[in-house]
């Protein structure tokens, strides 16, 4: 895994080209941590430790370690759907254009925020019920847009069919958490856009 303090997508974009804010490098140090050691691993002290203040002083910025996860997962949901719509709204008329953006999209999403994914594979569960759904919900818009480009590309897929090749797509270009350093990034990015979209249109 990328050894990086990662981004929490949805606050990157509104602080870019600005200094990132003490709650949001918190926020970064927290995720780093929790997708290393689980969620249970972690304690407020760990956090406050790792970010260089006391553990009661993270509570005049979170209400606590659930507070943090919802923080980051809710807007990286939030995010995937609006930069996926946008580029489905792009090149709406051209089918194989809109896929290949969206999985560039997806792509880069995936090697910025290693730290991210393993969240979200291994930590959602963790979260109360309303957030979760909002979280699932988001997650099931942002599919959509896949299937809906997937299936004018491949009209002999029906929609459950498509959903699957989108979610194996996503399994695909989500294993970068799990990906050594033996292959520099933009190789990577290479490979992953390549094998997916050979995926997604050639898989009988």
């Amino acid at each position: 895994m990328d050894q990086q303090t990662p981004s929490v997508p949805g606050q990157g974009a509104a602080t870019q080209g600005k200094r990132r804010s003490r709650k949001d490098e918190i926020l970064g140090i927290a995720v780093r941590l929790f997708a290393s050691r689980g969620y249970h691993g972690v304690s407020m002290d760990d956090i406050g430790s790792a970010a260089g203040v006391t553990g009661p002083a993270l509570y005049h910025h979170f209400a606590g370690k659930e507070a943090m996860l919802v923080a980051a997962l809710i807007p990286v949901s939030e995010s995937l759907l609006a930069g996926g719509r946008d580029r489905v709204s792009e090149h709406g008329h051209e089918p194989r254009v809109a896929l290949e953006s969206l999985i560039d999209f997806h792509v880069e999403f995936a090697l910025a925020n290693p730290a991210v994914i393993a969240l979200h594979l291994h930590e959602l569960d963790r979260l109360p019920e309303e957030p979760r759904r909002q979280i699932r919900r988001l997650q099931r818009l942002y599919v959509e847009e896949w299937v809906q480009v997937l299936s004018v590309l491949r009209p002999q897929l029906s929609a459950g069919e498509a959903r699957v090749m989108a979610h194996a797509a996503f399994g695909l270009m989500n294993s970068t958490p799990f990906l050594g350093g033996e292959v520099e990034r933009e190789r990577r990015a290479v490979l992953l856009r390549a094998a997916t979209l050979a995926a997604l249109l050639h898989a009988k």
